[in-house]
Parts: C-alpha cells; structure tokens; sequence
C-alpha cells in the first residue's frame, strides 16, 4: 500500500509547523458565539478567543465536527492516498469518534481507519505524530494504525487549572467542586485516562501545582529521555517558565510549546497550564 493520511480534530493542540511538517489534515470543532458560528483555530485564532473570553460575559458553546465535516475531508483526501488513518478524542469525552466512524462506513473507494487516542491536547497530539511519523517513513494503513495504538498507553497528560468555574458549566466538574476550589484557592492538577478526567493532585497554589507536575513527570520518566509539550490557555509567559524548567531537568528528545485551541479553552477559561510527554522506551 502507498502513502497514508493522517487526520485529527482540533483538540489535539498540534503546533501548526508540525501540521505543515507532516502533511496532518484537522477537522475543526465548532464554537458558537451568539449568533455567530465559527470554526475552532480556522474562524478565530486563541487570541482572539480569549480576549473575547475575558472580556464578555457571553460564553460560547462547541459542537463536534459533524459527519459531513469527516465526509468532505476523507473525500478531499480520496484518489490521492491509499488510506487514511483518523485519530480522535476519546469516546467519553465527545461524540467526534462516533461521527468519524460514521463516516468512514460511508466510503467505499478508500479505507478509513478511526483512532479513539484516549486523551487531548498534545497528548493526543503525540498519537497522532506517532502515525504521522510513521505514514512518512513509507508505513501501510495497518502498520500506521499500530503506531498510533502503541503510543496510545504511553502518553501523559497533566494540567493545572486556575479555575473551575468553566469547567463546572461545561458539565465536566459539579459546580459545588468548583465552588470550594476557588473558596480554598486549591489548584487541581487533572490528567485524563480511558477518555476520563481525573484529579491527581491538589495544591494550594499554581507554582505548587507546577512542582506536582514536574516531580510526577520525573517519577515516570525515571532518568529516562522524554518527548514533551507545554501547552497552555493564554499565559504565554507561564508557559515559557515551564519550558525552561523542563528543559533543565530532563534530557528532552522533542520539546515544544502550543496553545489551547478555543474548542479546550471554551471548558476550562484561560490560565491552564499543562505538559504532555512520553518516555523514550529503552532500545532491545
């Protein structure tokens, strides 16, 4: 089998050079705003989104990418690759991987395989990477398909959040979690895991939550060399602090920093703070 298509959703937070890099296709969630409608990093950059988040009281809701959406890009895609490989925020999380399901089964002149990567953010973005990475070094659909699989148990995600409030309107946290929050000013750090997220640590403040973080990251790398991302909801400048400290204590094979698209900061506001990594496996 000849080349391979990867496609992705706009959770995946992919810095846009590495989406030129390897050719990566992104169906974009959908914010609405009012009356507008607007496609997420395609419409409205996160700067824009989150000047407008900060300072109005609307708030904006999402919307997955539709099956038509899938459809227009797996037909875009048809006649020039072999294959496609699609790779998408977990199942308990949104309805994308149902709709690119969905529309895979519509196609009968190419073979669209569909990823649940089980995560978001530049954790799901790694997976994607992986089968990127792999559809470039001449890889078939199945081989592709493995890649992404195989990474999907290794990444790791954690984000520390300012506030909960945002969270707790989404429906994500019950709005009396978020209240104590910001009561007892705790900083939560989330992961997710099997599409689900979980709290794993508490601090009471975001500097402490940085080191909760940090010292997790290094209890599972264990001296090893890592592939990390900061990402982060507009603080540019916390987010460079990260990276500096990331790049300091671990031996940093890939590191980059990306933005929370405006589908992710419409759940969690401005302020997050986050690192996604893997763990270079020891070679046999």
């Amino acid at each position: 089998m000849g080349r391979i298509a990867v496609v992705t959703d706009s959770a995946a937070c992919l810095p846009e050079g590495l989406l030129q890099q390897y050719d990566i296709h992104v169906v974009p969630f959908g914010l609405m705003w009012g009356d507008e409608v607007l496609q997420d990093g395609i419409d409205i950059t996160p700067a824009e989104f989150y000047h407008r988040l900060r300072t109005t009281e609307e708030l904006p809701t999402t919307s997955q990418p539709s099956i038509g959406d899938f459809l227009r890009v797996y037909q875009s895609l048809a006649g020039k690759v072999d294959g496609i490989v699609s790779i998408h925020i977990p199942q308990a999380l949104s309805g994308t991987y149902s709709g690119a399901q969905a529309a895979a089964r519509m196609l009968e002149d190419i073979p669209v395989r569909v990823v649940d990567c089980g995560t978001a953010v530049m954790a799901q973005g790694f997976v994607v990477l992986a089968a990127a990475r792999a559809a470039a070094a001449g890889a078939g659909l199945d081989e592709v398909v493995r890649a992404a699989e195989e990474m999907v148990p290794r990444v790791h995600l954690l984000a520390a959040l300012d506030r909960l409030d945002y969270l707790a309107r989404s429906g994500r946290v019950p709005g009396v979690v978020a209240m104590l929050g910001s009561a007892l000013h705790i900083v939560p750090v989330f992961t997710i895991q099997q599409g689900h997220i979980m709290v794993v640590a508490r601090a009471r403040s975001k500097r402490r939550a940085v080191k909760s973080m940090l010292d997790r990251m290094a209890e599972l790398a264990q001296g090893r060399p890592v592939h990390a991302a900061v990402f982060h909801a507009d603080v540019p400048d916390e987010a460079e602090a990260l990276r500096t400290q990331v790049a300091e204590r671990f031996d940093c094979l890939e590191l980059y920093v990306t933005e929370f698209t405006p589908v992710m900061g419409s759940h969690t506001g401005p302020g997050v703070l986050g690192l996604a990594f893997y763990v270079e496996e020891p070679r046999s």
